[in-house]
């Protein structure tokens, strides 16, 4: 047993089901290719895919729609800010804060574990491959009694 301590939340089996799962999703529906990211609750990968095919930037974008729900504790599309506002968020957070759908918290209850983000579709697109593959991985992955 290690003395290192642990965050809590995802571990990498979730975070790497939770990928796959959303990469799933969108080829099930015939979605572009897809970056899915998987963050733990400090902001930093977990995993990270990108489908054969994607643009190379929607592996970043697919990361800043994770923080931006973290930083936001509120799915990245829920955002409503005015683009002064954001312009300084973003400059805060190093561009790391997209407020376009596509970034989700992956929660049990009220507690956060993580959060997810897409990136190569559409923007709701995108939050429906991370959604559905967040209530596809509760279902098989409750942690509650």
């Amino acid at each position: 047993m290690s003395d290192t301590p642990r965050l809590p939340g995802l571990k990498l089996a979730d975070a790497d089901w939770l990928v796959q799962a959303a990469l799933t999703v969108g080829a099930e529906r015939g979605f572009p290719p897809l970056a899915v990211a998987v963050l733990d609750v400090a902001g930093e990968v977990i995993a990270l895919r990108r489908a054969d095919g994607g643009a190379p930037m929607t592996s970043r974008i697919a990361v800043a729609k994770a923080r931006t729900a973290l930083l936001a504790l509120k799915p990245s599309g829920q955002i409503d800010l005015p683009g002064g506002i954001v312009d300084g968020i973003q400059h805060l957070y190093g561009g790391d804060f997209v407020p376009w759908a596509g970034g989700v918290l992956v929660t049990d209850g009220d507690l956060i574990l993580g959060a997810a983000g897409a990136s190569g579709a559409h923007a709701v697109e995108d939050e429906e491959a991370v959604r559905t593959a967040m209530e596809r991985w509760r279902e098989n992955h409750s942690r509650t009694p």
